[in-house]
């Protein structure tokens, strides 16, 4: 048999042998916070640490993306001290990220706003000094840009382009607070040798990646 059972906030749940907690309860329909883990894409950095549940039986939270289902294992994803981990970590992100969800193509459709939705979190939080990104946008294509100020560095679009599709063209640059997404050379998007797959696109959580909206 590739089914077990686990137990989620008091509901029976089945699950694949080997998946993690986190896949587990979405395909269940039990939301988690997360922005970062694609585990079909064999992409789980546990960059993102929102995803942090209670497991009975263990001293600390964890991240959900990385503990594997075992049967019979009995997970919280809330309480008192699986809430401030969370705010916590979306206040951090927030403090970085530049706040324009009107003008941003993915309003409404925005991963940061569904956490704040379900969770009951303030997109402008006051825990933390506000640091606001000033990186160049890179709009010189004309079917989709990059807009490194919106990004939440969770590492999909990177993965996708490297490992996935293989055209290499996008990657970390920088450290520290400088960290952003770039290209691997620094040459604009319009200068890559990109295949228009926009999958980088598809899997970006927030709208630094977005598509451009053809002129009428």
């Amino acid at each position: 048999m590739n089914k077990i059972e686990i137990e989620i906030d008091g509901k029976k749940v089945e699950a694949e042998k080997g998946a993690t907690i986190l896949a587990t309860a979405l395909t269940a329909g039990i939301y988690i916070p997360n922005l970062c883990a694609m585990e079909e894409m064999g992409f789980i950095p546990a960059a993102c640490r929102l995803c942090v549940v209670e497991v009975e039986g263990l001293p600390a939270p964890v991240t959900s993306c990385t503990t594997r289902v075992q049967p019979g294992m009995v997970v919280r994803t809330r309480s008192e001290k699986v809430d401030r981990l969370v705010k916590t970590g979306f206040e951090l992100i927030m403090s970085v990220h530049r706040l324009e969800c009107k003008d941003c193509p993915a309003h409404k459709n925005c991963e940061l706003q569904r956490i704040a939705r379900e969770r009951k979190l303030a997109l402008k939080p006051k825990s933390f000094p506000k640091i606001e990104p000033d990186f160049p946008i890179d709009d010189s294509r004309f079917d989709f840009g990059l807009n490194p100020n919106r990004c939440v560095l969770c590492g999909k679009c990177v993965h996708v382009c490297n490992e996935v599709t293989g055209c290499r063209i996008l990657d970390f640059t920088q450290r520290g607070m400088e960290t952003a997404v770039s290209t691997f050379d620094g040459r604009p998007l319009s200068e890559q040798n990109c295949d228009a797959c926009l999958k980088c696109v598809e899997v970006c959580p927030v709208g630094a990646l977005y598509l451009i909206k053809k002129k009428t």
